[in-house]
């Protein structure tokens, strides 16, 4: 296995804008103060992306088609099914309205299910990633699943979650979403990607129904992570978020 000598972040630092951007963000202006990281990260899962499964060797990888419908079969289960940690208004109505609201078309790539900052290796002096980690949740999934789940961020708090929602990506140096998303698009060969509303609260209820079995461990009394309580106090606002992500005109 090769080396990698490169910058890898985890730890929050102070954005200097009044708010604490973690290690998801901070790599972008250090490796970059024009396009930074991200962009790097967007070419990245790109070419992830651009790979045919079979013609990999991957075809078996995991389950294809469906994705949309099996993930939200699969949250929707585990939420419901924990009564003692719950319910939520904007939960039940994400669970009925997302499988009404799945786009038309079905794509398989090699997703890699956990695209963020902190699972990238960046080379030291260049905006490139050299390497990228933590594949545990990798499978044969939805290329938009997996690409809104890395421009999820755009629409996260910055509180609680070192989202960036309601700060100044131009003093940041960070990439807008537009232009995230413009990106993607070009280098994966697409016009454009409808029904991003959709794709964006997808993730975030997938987030959010992790969040609600936190807070059942929390409400038990079995949550072993000293902060599984702030987490769990996340949940009904991601919840809100969702929905009202997925009720923007043209999702």
């Amino acid at each position: 296995m090769p080396l990698c000598f490169a910058f890898l972040f985890s730890q929050p630092v102070n954005s200097g804008h009044g708010s604490s951007l973690s290690g998801w963000y901070t790599v972008i202006r250090v490796v970059n103060p024009i396009t930074g990281g991200k962009d790097a990260m967007n070419a990245t899962l790109a070419e992830l992306h651009c790979i045919d499964p079979q013609a990999a060797g991957l075809g078996d990888y995991g389950r294809p088609g469906n994705f949309f419908a099996r993930q939200l079969g699969l949250w929707s289960k585990q939420y419901l099914g924990d009564p003692e940690a719950g319910r939520d208004p904007n939960m039940d109505a994400l669970v009925r309205d997302l499988p009404e609201l799945i786009p038309p078309g079905d794509e398989t790539v090699v997703a890699h299910g956990d695209f963020r900052c902190d699972n990238m290796i960046f080379h030291p002096t260049e905006p490139r990633v050299i390497a990228v980690l933590d594949w545990e949740l990798s499978t044969l999934g939805h290329p938009l699943a997996d690409f809104a789940y890395h421009a999820m961020m755009y629409h996260m708090p910055a509180k609680g979650m070192n989202g960036l929602a309601g700060l100044d990506l131009h003093a940041l140096n960070i990439p807008d979403e537009a232009a995230c998303i413009a990106a993607y698009c070009q280098r994966t060969g697409r016009q454009d990607i409808d029904h991003w509303s959709f794709y964006i609260a997808f993730n975030i209820f997938r987030l959010a129904a992790i969040l609600h079995g936190i807070q059942g461990r929390v409400l038990r009394g079995t949550a072993a992570s000293s902060s599984a309580r702030e987490r769990a106090a996340l949940f009904a606002p991601l919840a809100a978020l969702a929905n009202r992500t997925l009720q923007r005109s043209g999702s």
